[in-house]
């Protein structure tokens, strides 16, 4: 029989240390109640028609009871427990009746007046003993050798299902935790144990930025993220961050305990990070994050939570601290954007969803009309107007940017064939296109191929860009933009002035046409370091052979400066709106 004595030198034993380690592997120690297990125990209960029945884990100094039925607590001392001795021996024990038992007379059972208890042993395939498949009575019963087999069969099929969990995807072969899988089966089961509604934490670390997992896949193969994620769990482990799954190839997730403040959970994050930054080479290639999110038991879907936990981890690159709270208010946004690429997705194969509005460029010289843009518009059929400003930034970060240009040209050459036919002066329709276009090897055959579909000739298209367009890949840009403008097809830098270059890149572009920002516009009549900025700037675009184009011109006065200035057109809410294609003719039937 062993004393505490006894025990405490059995714990130092490499034999249980080594036990303790098969144990822990499994990350079964305070986990929530299941299911899977909770219909065995409850079985076991049936099956002997006793009030009490367990699945005990004998850790170094208690008894933890996985599932159990009859039994308030979670935990007994393994001072004087039956299932420790089971975990001892790694034999079944049977105590007929603990108050006539040498050793276990006076345990805790005993005087909590359980008087029968058996127990068969928990083995892993290893050899290790991790406590016991146990029923317990109040009045002492012997067992038959049926019972003693049905007792330890039920054992094997706790076994069966712990080796089961860890085994079959639910376990990171490379660091060994549990999964993302397990995490969703887990973090399920917490609805078992907890009450709905408490509100709870849980923390998501990412230790390297998807780009950094690519770059070090490329530079120093995939042995070296698997050699930093093994390194990364003892470290976890040491944060006290409980049970660790790993949910993705670099990145952990753990729940909080009960009760820990957002405030002392984050600060403990973040001075595990501080500990983290001074540790392993990795930290000069990698970043790591933590996304902390909280949640409501009984009301937060598991996979919901991942989410905004990698949501908040993922905008802690970009924060002062490595550790960030997910924020309702930032993903509102994030689902607004989600929202958009798919609803703009069905808005192009929509007949009436989308359309096109047209804005006149006004001559300063002779007033006519010199051409129009074509400007991209949405009406969703449950949403209403939705803002170019808003979806257009959206749109042109997807793939969706090729489809969206192939639509507005179509739309916009259909349009010109129209006015054609119907008797209208011929006029160029100029349209935006994104960086995605340019980078399009086929961009400048796929537009030449529907002007000539539709019958027309270069000159009634001007294409316009944006200098950070052009700046995402310089070379590829400027030779689409080099055939383009062979071909006939007019070319205008738009928002001119406002990219980090635009001066000194502007000679060597292939443009004709320089659109001057709107932004340019505001202050121009009182502020005179602005008025002085955008004669130079038409000054200086004349000088390299380009017409000048003025945006957002809105009174007459800002109209008169730039008429001084030399500029050739100007473009804004002074002359119109964008308008329909009908209102555009009808614009046009009233001008001089």
């Amino acid at each position: 029989m062993n004393s505490p004595t006894e025990l405490s030198l059995i714990a130092a034993l490499p034999q249980e240390a080594a036990r303790l380690d098969a144990l822990r592997r499994l990350e079964l120690l305070d986990t929530p109640p299941s299911e899977a297990f909770d219909r065995i125990t409850r079985m076991a209960a049936q099956l002997f028609n006793l009030p009490i029945a367990a699945i005990s884990l004998t850790d170094s100094h208690r008894q933890w009871f996985k599932s159990k039925v009859g039994v308030e607590h979670d935990t007994i001392p393994r001072i004087k427990a039956p299932c420790a001795m089971v975990a001892d021996s790694g034999e079944m024990l049977v105590v007929p009746d603990l108050l006539e038992h040498g050793y276990l007379h006076d345990s805790g059972l005993a005087q909590g007046g359980v008087r029968f208890y058996a127990g068969a042993p928990l083995v892993t395939s290893e050899g290790y003993c991790l406590g016991a498949m146990c029923v317990l009575g109040t009045e002492p019963r012997h067992v038959t050798g049926q019972e003693a087999q049905t007792l330890k069969d039920l054992a094997t099929m706790v076994m069966s299902q712990i080796e089961l969990q860890y085994a079959l995807g639910r376990v990171d072969p490379v660091s060994g935790l549990p999964n993302r899988n397990q995490f969703i089966i887990d973090f399920s089961d917490i609805e078992l144990s907890e009450p709905a509604g408490d509100q709870r934490l849980a923390a998501l670390v990412s230790l390297a930025s998807p780009q950094q997992i690519s770059d070090a896949h490329r530079v120093m193969g995939s042995g070296y993220v698997d050699e930093m994620v093994r390194d990364a769990v003892p470290q976890l482990r040491l944060a006290g961050a409980g049970k660790v799954y790993q949910v993705a190839t670099a990145q952990f997730a753990f729940i909080a305990p009960r009760g820990v403040a957002l405030d002392t959970f984050r600060a403990q994050m973040q001075s595990w990070l501080d500990a983290r930054a001074g540790y392993g080479q990795a930290r000069f290639m990698t970043t790591t994050t933590v996304g902390i999110a909280p949640f409501t038991v009984g009301q937060t879907e598991g996979l919901d939570l991942l989410r905004n936990m990698h949501s908040a981890a993922h905008d802690a690159l970009a924060a002062e601290h490595s550790v960030r709270v997910f924020s309702t208010e930032h993903d509102e946004i994030l689902q607004r954007r989600f929202w958009l690429v798919n609803a703009f997705g069905a808005a192009l194969d929509s007949p009436d969803q989308l359309h096109l509005v047209f804005q006149p460029k006004v001559s300063l010289q002779g007033g006519g009309c010199a051409g129009v843009e074509a400007l991209l518009r949405w009406t969703h059929p449950e949403k209403g107007f939705i803002s170019p400003g808003e979806f257009i930034p959206v749109i042109e970060t997807t793939s969706l940017a090729r489809a969206t240009t192939e639509w507005v040209l179509e739309a916009a050459l259909r349009q010109i064939v129209a006015w054609r036919r119907d008797g209208l002066q011929p006029l160029r329709v100029a349209v935006n296109v994104s960086a995605v276009n340019l980078e399009e090897a086929d961009f400048c055959e796929r537009v030449l191929a529907m002007l000539a579909r539709h019958g027309l000739g270069p000159e009634c298209l001007a294409i316009e860009l944006t200098e950070s367009a052009l700046m995402r890949n310089p070379k590829m840009a400027q030779a689409t933009l080099e055939r383009l403008g062979r071909a006939g097809i007019q070319l205008a830098i738009d928002d001119f002035g406002t990219g980090y270059s635009s001066l000194s890149y502007l000679q060597s572009l292939p443009a004709n046409v320089v659109k001057i920002d709107q932004s340019f516009m505001r202050d121009i009549v009182q502020d005179e370091r602005r008025r002085a900025l955008v004669q130079t700037m038409i000054k200086l675009s004349h000088d390299l052979g380009h017409k000048v184009v003025a945006e957002g011109v809105e009174t007459i006065e800002v109209e008169d400066i730039l008429r001084a200035a030399g500029c050739d057109e100007v473009q804004g809410y002074l002359h119109a709106r964008p308008l329909g294609a009908g209102a555009l003719v009808e614009w046009l039937a009233k001008r001089p």
